[in-house]
């Protein structure tokens, strides 16, 4: 089995200047280029510092013009703020702009709060979500688009553009149990999981299990795990950069839900990144320590794809690149040598 690696990105503010802001990320990103990591995906998410991509399309061009070998796309679309034809012209345009590398996630948007802001149901999101990708996967493949569901009506629509990769990009669904695993599966998606180490063994179990089943002849999918991982040269370096800018992440990651009298829904909001490594979900430390922790939750959990967290809070460009560099060239050989023995 074939281990890769990729990256997970909210692209959650900190206090540079916007300007300042994206073109230190999009240097980062050259790097994971460098460094031939498979793919870069980022995050959608609106009127909260969580998610300075809130038009991912946007964001996703100036990648495929900054990068020549990197792969890229979104973790996810939502849904029920996009109009589907809209995302369908924009995604064949990036395919096309990159020669073929755009991969693309689609979802129901995780934060309520976010579509309601945008004057749609948040309670049927999920249903929005569902109709508007079988449309837009239909709309991949016609030449004329006719469509009449509960959210969307079209018809007779002349589909100009097509993607470059047919019939369309790979597609990619977040999975936060062994029954969505399942659904993913059945549809040919490549998954990732940012679950803690005995959930991700449940998910991968029975999506590998469902994936036999249904797609015996198809290629070999992604089975990713999600952690957030910095390094440096040594354990308390590393644990004293990851502590700090954990906070930075966290105040982002609570901010529309404090906003709105709550909390989210989510183990990832716990009050250090201590508690995180606890989980499971993170890792901070020297080349040997991030190995050696990442290679046995490679091992428990069956995945063939490792996606890091390499960027948020407060982190410094100089230390984002440090985590890259190290993880390049002293942990990815490590962790690919470990899955073949």
């Amino acid at each position: 089995m074939k281990l890769e690696f990729g990256v997970f990105d909210h692209l959650d503010r900190n206090d540079l200047p916007l300007h300042e802001y994206y073109e230190q990320r999009l240097q980062v990103i050259e790097a994971f280029d460098r460094h031939n990591f498979y793919a870069y995906h980022v995050a959608e998410h609106h009127f909260t510092p969580l998610g300075m991509a809130p038009s991912p399309s946007v964001f996703l061009s100036a990648i495929a013009q900054r990068t020549a070998r990197l792969r890229f796309g979104t973790f996810v679309y939502a849904l029920p703020v996009h109009h589907p034809l809209r995302v369908v012209e924009e995604i064949c345009m990036l395919d096309h702009m990159s020669s073929g590398r755009l991969e693309i996630g689609f979802g129901r948007g995780s934060v309520p709060f976010e579509i309601s802001y945008y004057g749609q149901n948040a309670d049927e999101r999920q249903q929005i979500y569902a109709e508007r990708l079988e449309l837009i996967l239909k709309a991949f493949t016609v030449k004329t688009l006719n469509w009449s569901g509960r959210y969307d009506q079209f018809h007779n629509v002349p589909m100009e553009t097509t993607p470059f990769q047919k019939p369309y990009p790979p597609l990619w669904y977040g999975a936060h149990s062994p029954k969505s695993a399942e659904r993913a599966a059945r549809k040919g998606l490549n998954i990732v999981t940012n679950d803690i180490p005995a959930n991700a063994r449940a998910i991968v179990g029975r999506y590998r299990e469902v994936w036999s089943a249904a797609q015996s002849t198809a290629a070999q999918p992604k089975i990713g795990i999600v952690r957030f991982i910095v390094l440096a040269d040594t354990d308390l370096q590393a644990l004293k950069i990851a502590r700090r800018a954990y906070l930075r992440w966290r105040e982002s990651f609570t901010y529309l839900s404090a906003l709105n009298g709550t909390l989210p829904d989510s183990p990832l909001r716990v009050e250090s990144f201590d508690d995180l490594i606890k989980q499971g979900q993170a890792i901070a430390g020297s080349p040997d320590t991030v190995s050696n922790c990442l290679a046995a939750q490679i091992a428990e959990s069956n995945a063939n794809y490792l996606v890091g967290q390499f960027c948020f809070g407060d982190l410094a460009l100089h230390e984002m690149l440090q985590s890259v560099e190290l993880f390049a060239t002293r942990v990815m050989p490590v962790l690919r040598q470990a899955l073949a023995d």
